[in-house]
């Protein structure tokens, strides 16, 4: 079944909307009123929503789609996977509620790992090189960050539910994940304990190793960090710092911060919290 006709297929436009809607929600109603639009590195994290949203999404969203279909094709020949989608034919919601938890699961699999792995968080510091956080800082993170997800997700999602229903999870993984990072006012109550929060997520960027060195990995899902006591959230307070020991090194901008993770430095700078 296809996807219904009033869910958008240009994930540009939905990156453009989304991005404006949050630039006015977050002068509305801002869970740190003292903090302007205009900060350090706003330049830097528009570059990276417009490459990282847009243009090399558009690149690895087309090659991944390739090498899914030519993987599907191939393995499907020899019987180790189903020569379609195993929930073709099924209604697209069924497709979409199963892509969406099933592929946040993955994710917060991978995000998991960006921490532990030493070279994976050479490139994952780039994101948590955010010292103010708002919505922008949703689009800061490395090109191999992509490269990384992509060949963990795309395939095991497209095996699942297809492309209609991949569609539909990426627009709500780009708004919740806007949300996440916003500089907004907004609690979810009970929900979240199931839903991933802008004052939760930011006990992920804490600077110290205060209730754990690295937690609450959720991207849409909180549930995930409560299950495998990876949660850690303070609700009387937020974290006095965001960001990670030795980010003073960082090169800032856009190229700077790309070139970052290849260039030699401190092992104290490179290595996971541990």
């Amino acid at each position: 079944m296809n996807a219904p006709t009033w869910i958008p297929q240009d994930y540009l436009t939905v990156l453009i909307v989304l991005s404006l809607s949050f630039v006015v929600l977050e002068r509305l109603r801002p869970q740190r009123p003292g903090q302007g639009f205009f900060r350090k590195d706003l330049g830097a994290d528009v570059c990276y929503l417009i490459f990282n949203g847009h243009v090399y999404s558009l690149l690895t969203a087309a090659t991944s789609l390739k090498v899914a279909l030519w993987a599907q094709e191939g393995l499907g020949k020899v019987g180790a996977v189903p020569a379609a989608p195993l929930l073709d034919g099924q209604s697209f919601w069924l497709k979409f509620a199963v892509v969406l938890v099933a592929g946040d699961f993955l994710q917060w699999c991978i995000h998991n790992l960006l921490h532990r792995v030493p070279v994976l968080w050479k490139f994952h510091q780039v994101h948590h090189s955010v010292s103010t956080m708002d919505w922008a800082g949703n689009f800061r993170f490395h090109w191999m960050e992509v490269v990384v997800y992509k060949v963990l997700l795309y395939l095991p999602m497209f095996l699942v539910g297809g492309t209609a229903a991949g569609m539909a999870v990426a627009v709500v993984g780009t708004a919740w994940g806007h949300f996440n990072h916003s500089n907004l006012r907004l609690g979810l109550g009970p929900l979240a304990y199931v839903l991933n929060s802008p004052r939760m997520h930011l006990w992920h960027h804490d600077y110290t190793d205060e209730g754990a060195p690295a937690k609450n990995f959720g991207i849409v899902f909180s549930c995930w960090d409560f299950l495998f006591r990876t949660a850690y959230w303070p609700r009387e307070r937020p974290p006095e710092r965001i960001g990670f020991p030795g980010m003073e090194h960082m090169v800032g901008g856009f190229a700077g911060m790309t070139f970052w993770p290849f260039l030699r430095r401190p092992k104290a700078d490179s290595a996971p919290p541990s």
